[in-house]
């Protein structure tokens, strides 16, 4: 069932978002070469805590840590390790988020450790703009399935794919809740969009072929043909004036939490 937020439950949204946000900035600003994604993960979990609130992926359905930290072709889910090191050109995707006052944040962004190659930051580009294409919109009165198209559409102009086996979500006092909200889709089609739901947008696109793979630990997902991929993701709050970008905060290089 989709939760619909009222005024103070979008107020502490927002708190929850705000912190997801600030963690994000603080593990991507920590990527240089030779970090590991554990001690980058370390990073984002020792930023939550002083801030009142929890990593929300730790534990939750039993991922060992507090950031999805996905290297070069691993789409989302990577596991942090002390063993895996970034190194220059390899483009480093942070999901994370926290829970606070019994609400949710979720976001993600993928991160560029020094000078990328050219296909590697168009992909990048073009995975973030789909994310503001998706929010555009995501208007009260439209349809899941809109956003989904707007995602998809500008992914395969450029020549990219979108990853059709995980989808976004509606974000709450659950971090993952209804609806689901796919990166592709038909305009027109799915649940209508109304003032207090809350869901996260996140664009999942590869280099080559949108097939992927789950390895044997149960949570690392990969492309199938090695290609990169890059994962970028807002929580957003629909109202009569247009989405509201919860999680804006790691967008505004000026912005402080």
């Amino acid at each position: 069932m989709i939760q619909i937020k009222n005024a103070a439950e979008l107020a502490k949204m927002r708190r929850a978002c705000e912190i997801s946000a600030a963690a994000l900035n603080a593990g991507g600003g920590a990527i240089e070469p030779g970090i590991s994604t554990a001690e980058n993960d370390k990073i984002i979990y020792d930023f939550i805590g002083p801030h009142g609130a929890r990593p929300n992926f730790l534990h939750l359905y039993g991922f060992p840590a507090t950031a999805c930290i996905s290297v070069n072709d691993t789409v989302i889910h990577g596991i942090p390790t002390r063993d895996q090191k970034i190194r220059p050109g390899d483009i480093v995707s942070i999901d994370t988020g926290c829970k606070i006052d019994g609400f949710n944040g979720d976001n993600a962004c993928t991160f560029g450790c020094g000078k990328l190659d050219m296909e590697a930051q168009r992909l990048l580009d073009v995975t973030r703009e789909s994310l503001h294409l998706g929010i555009q919109a995501a208007q009260a009165g439209a349809r899941i399935g809109d956003i989904g198209h707007a995602v998809q559409s500008y992914v395969e102009e450029n020549g990219f794919s979108v990853v059709r086996a995980f989808v976004g979500h509606g974000v709450g006092k659950e971090l993952h809740e209804d609806p689901e909200v796919p990166n592709y889709g038909r305009p027109g089609h799915g649940p209508r969009l109304v003032p207090g739901m809350c869901i996260a947008i996140e664009p999942m696109v590869n280099q080559h072929k949108y097939d992927v793979k789950t390895l044997g630990d149960g949570w690392t997902v990969k492309t199938c043909d090695g290609g990169l991929a890059a994962h970028f993701e807002h929580t957003i709050a629909i109202t009569k004036d247009g989405p509201e970008v919860l999680t804006h905060g790691w967008e505004e290089p000026e912005w402080t939490l």
